[in-house]
């Protein structure tokens, strides 16, 4: 009787878990899922989880890596807008957007048919981007005039925009620039004219910094000229007042030379001495003669 009751219940067992298998199924976080009936996509499934389906061959499911693909394209030759040949590796990330329009786009939802239709696509809309760009926007002696981000911009718009029309369920989730060179004919011509650009910058430093020297110069020439001019004028007014003030007194002087002459002596001897220093003079010398006529005794008080 017990083992009976095991049989059974491992009977039971067997049949649920293949009852689940058959009605249902997981799509996990990495995943993406399209369940198809009789052959044609129903469902587009994004997130993770159980789910539950008819058994084959009404539906059947198809689970596709939603994680973000890259892959480099070839190192391949394409023609500037000034005629230049430039080569040019693009790197490329994808992944699927819609799994449903996806799987009947590419046979069974081919990841590889897909990434070659891809290909094919940046291919084509790197060399007309590239066609659309001189040579100086990717190789330039000067920094600011790149402009890489530009063109990888429209690399990315014009791929994307062809995965839009013709439906195929792919993003775009970042597209770059790899690698850059140059053919061995367009080297040459390429350093001669970094050479060219780099001398014209020099020449135009070169003139700034002489515009600027010459400015200095002119500011300097011009501010010492106010300066001359200033102390020429303060010493005529200077020597106009010293004049003016001996014309006055002169009349007085003339009156009483020996006075005058006395006076002066006097106050050129009084600011001798109102610094305190000692003085080692000749009597004979003016205004220190005055000395050799004080009385040799002087009275005491």
């Amino acid at each position: 009787m017990k083992r009976n009751l095991m049989t059974i219940v491992i009977g039971a067992v067997l049949i649920v878990i293949f009852a689940l298998l058959l009605f249902v199924f997981q799509v996990r976080r990495s995943e993406v899922a399209v369940v198809t009936t009789f052959g044609k996509p129903t469902r587009n499934l994004t997130e993770p989880g159980a789910y539950g389906k008819w058994p084959w061959p009404v539906e059947k499911v198809y689970k596709f890596d939603q994680r973000v693909q890259n892959f480099e394209d070839r190192f391949s030759q394409n023609l500037t807008a000034d005629n230049n040949n430039l080569l040019v590796m693009v790197y490329v990330g994808w992944k699927i957007s819609d799994a449903k329009a996806f799987f009947p786009k590419f046979a069974g939802g081919s990841t590889v048919a897909a990434q070659n239709m891809l290909e094919s696509m940046l291919r084509s809309a790197k060399s007309a981007v590239v066609g659309r760009h001189p040579l100086a926007d990717f190789v330039n002696a000067d920094a600011k005039q790149l402009k890489f981000d530009a063109i990888e911009s429209e690399i990315e718009q014009a791929v994307q925009s062809q995965l839009q029309t013709n439906n195929c369920g792919i993003e775009i989730a970042f597209l770059g620039i790899k690698k850059l060179g140059l053919p061995e004919n367009v080297t040459e011509t390429v350093f001669q004219r970094m050479t060219s650009e780099r001398q014209i910058l020099i020449s135009q430093f070169q003139y700034e910094g002489e515009a600027e020297a010459q400015k200095i110069k002119s500011a300097a020439d011009r501010q010492a000229a106010e300066t001359i001019a200033n102390a020429d004028a303060a010493a005529t007014r200077i020597r106009g007042e010293g004049e003016a003030a001996a014309a006055r007194v002169l009349p007085v002087f003339q009156q009483n030379p020996e006075l005058a002459n006395f006076l002066l002596r006097i106050s050129a001897l009084q600011q001798s001495l109102n610094q305190r220093a000692t003085l080692i003079f000749d009597e004979r010398t003016p205004p220190f003669d005055l000395f050799q006529h004080l009385p040799t005794n002087a009275p005491s008080r």
